[in-house]
């Protein structure tokens, strides 16, 4: 492919291409940072997508809880006092649980925005060397082309 042959060993260029080396090595390093980013944003959109899985469990476990909770508020229904209190105790329990899921979800939200813009980071990063990829590419690429030559001056007047 024309692509590769950029990446020739060295013996085998032309007195000419001696001053592409550098500009072919720095091609390859760029095209080699770019898969790295690419894996490094990989991973950062499954992390992000594993925090936000863990959000909507945990959103979800809030309403269910909240509903739990709210169903057991006393009503007139109660025989005696003693059962009052007994449920008193027990949905206070079920508030402490609300209240305990709420700070989980609180926490896994801030962990998945992190998340979320550990990845837009990642993107940013592997685009950069990506485009700068590019411009070493047509660099190196416009540098093998022949330069044009100009039109030949003509030599004397009109008249001749």
């Amino acid at each position: 492919p024309a692509a590769l042959s950029i990446f020739r060993p060295a013996w085998r260029r032309c007195k000419t291409c001696w001053a592409m080396l550098p500009e072919a090595a720095r091609l390859r390093r760029l095209l080699r940072l770019e898969k790295v980013r690419a894996i490094a944003k990989q991973n950062a959109a499954t992390e992000a997508a594993e925090a936000e899985g863990t959000l909507a469990q945990l959103e979800a476990l809030v309403r269910r809880t909240s509903t739990l909770a709210s169903g057991y508020r006393p009503g007139p229904t109660l025989p005696d006092g003693m059962a009052l209190r007994d449920l008193g105790a027990f949905v206070g329990g079920l508030d402490r649980v609300v209240s305990a899921t709420r700070g989980d979800a609180e926490q896994a939200r801030r962990i998945a925005d992190r998340k979320q813009q550990e990845l837009a980071r990642a993107e940013r990063s592997r685009a950069a060397v990506g485009d700068r990829a590019v411009a070493s590419r047509r660099a190196l690429e416009q540098g093998r082309q022949q330069p044009v030559l100009g039109a030949r001056r003509t030599v004397g007047t009109d008249l001749e």
